[in-house]
C-alpha cells in the first residue's frame, strides 16, 4: 500500500501550520515504515489496488483534485483543517442555501459547498478536534461514523529547546512571544501589538509579514514602541524559532480561532507559559493549564497576559503535550486510521 499525500498549491508559500502539519505527519508515517508519496501534479504517479488518497485541506484549492481522485475511486481520507465561528446550524442553513443557489446558477459556489463535496466523497475524516468534528457531523450533515479525530501534534525536539542561541541574538530573555503570520486578520496581531504597547514588558512578534492593509498596518504599530520587536518569519525548523520559544516567559494567541496553533503547543512544549484564544478547540489540547482570553477584547487579552506573567513556570503543560500531541503519537493514530480504509 501506498499512501499519496497532497494539500493546496500555496502551501509552500503561505507555510504556516498546514505546511508543518504535512511534513511531520509524512515523516512520523515514514519512520513507521509506511510508503509514503507527495502528490506531483505534474507527473502523477499510476494508483495500485490498495493504494489511499490523503489530502489536507478541504477548500477551493483543493477541490478538483480530490474530485478527480474520487472519480478514479482511490480510497479518500480528509484531514478538512476546517473551522467556523459560526454555529453547526449556521453552516447547516448556509449550506442548504448554496445548494439551492447552485440549482438555479450553475457555476455558483459557497466554501460550505466545496467543503461538504469534499468531505462526502471521503472514506474517512480527520478533524483535529471534537470541535471540528462536531461542525463536520451537525453542520455538514456528514456520518460520525467516518469521522476520527486526529490531533494536531508538536515536535518532540522543541522539549530540548536552548534558549542561549535567541539571548545572544536579540539580547533579549523572559519576554512575551507571538510567532504566526502577520498580515492574516485572524491572527488578531494588530490588536495584539495594542495591547503589548500598554504593557511595560519586552516582548517579541515572529512571523512572515504579509504585505497588505493588515499586515502594514501591524508594521507601523510595532514600530512606535521600543519594547516590540518584529522579526520577519523564521522557518519551523529554524534553531532560532526554537530556542525563542525556549527564551520567552509567556506565549500569546490570541487569534479569533486555532485548530489549535502549532506554535502554541511547540512554545509550551519548550516551556513557555500559554494564553490562548478559547475558540477552535484548543481547550482539547491546553486544558486548565493555559490562560485563556476573548480575542475581541483588549482588556481581556491584557489580563490573560499580565496574568501569566505574574505566575511562575510549571512542567505540568509541558508534561501534558509532551505524553499527548508530538508527533509520533499522531502519526501512530494517522496508520490506524489507513488501516481501517484499507481493511
Amino acid at each position: 500500500m501506498t499512501v499519496h499525500v497532497a494539500g493546496y498549491q500555496a502551501l509552500s508559500i503561505l507555510r504556516g501550520g498546514p505546511l508543518t502539519q504535512i511534513r511531520e505527519t509524512v515523516n512520523g508515517l515514514r519512520e513507521r515504515g509506511l510508503e509514503i508519496r507527495l502528490f506531483d501534479p505534474w507527473n502523477p504517479a499510476p494508483f495500485a489496488a490498495g493504494d489511499i488518497f490523503h489530502l489536507f485541506a478541504a477548500n477551493i484549492g483543493t477541490y478538483h483534485l480530490a474530485r478527480e481522485i474520487h472519480a478514479l475511486n482511490v480510497p479518500l481520507v480528509v484531514s478538512p483543517i476546517t473551522y467556523s465561528r459560526h454555529s453547526a446550524r449556521f453552516l447547516w442553513v448556509g449550506l442548504a442555501l448554496s445548494r439551492v443557489m447552485q440549482k438555479f446558477g450553475p457555476g455558483i459556489w459557497s466554501d460550505y459547498a466545496l467543503c461538504a463535496d469534499i468531505c462526502s466523497w471521503a472514506a474517512k475524516l480527520l478533524p483535529n478536534t471534537l470541535a471540528e468534528a462536531e461542525l463536520l457531523h451537525k453542520g455538514y450533515g456528514l456520518p460520525q461514523q467516518k469521522i476520527t479525530v486526529i490531533p494536531n501534534g508538536v515536535d518532540a525536539r522543541f522539549a530540548n529547546a536552548d534558549p542561549s542561541l535567541f539571548e545572544k541574538t536579540y539580547k533579549l530573555r523572559n519576554f512575551i512571544l507571538n510567532v504566526g503570520h502577520i498580515g492574516h486578520a485572524r491572527k488578531n496581531v494588530l490588536t495584539l501589538i495594542k495591547v503589548l504597547a500598554t504593557i511595560d514588558h519586552p516582548a517579541v512578534i515572529i512571523g512572515r509579514i504579509i504585505a497588505g492593509p493588515y499586515g502594514d498596518a501591524c508594521v507601523r504599530e510595532a514600530a512606535k514602541h521600543r519594547h516590540i520587536l518584529l522579526i520577519d518569519g523564521l522557518d519551523n525548523s529554524s534553531a532560532l524559532l526554537a530556542s525563542a520559544y525556549a527564551a520567552c516567559d509567556t506565549f500569546v494567541l490570541p487569534s479569533y480561532f486555532e485548530t489549535p496553533g502549532i506554535a502554541a503547543l511547540e512554545a509550551a512544549l519548550a516551556g513557555a507559559k500559554v494564553v490562548i484564544t478559547p475558540y477552535g478547540g484548543t481547550a482539547e489540547y491546553f486544558g486548565n493549564h493555559a490562560w485563556y482570553v476573548e480575542p475581541s477584547s483588549e482588556p481581556s487579552i491584557r489580563k490573560g497576559i499580565v496574568d501569566a506573567l505574574q505566575a511562575h513556570k510549571t512542567p505540568a503543560l509541558h508534561d501534558h503535550i509532551l505524553m499527548n500531541f508530538v508527533w509520533k503519537v499522531v502519526a501512530e493514530k494517522t496508520a490506524a486510521v489507513y488501516k481501517e480504509v484499507s481493511g
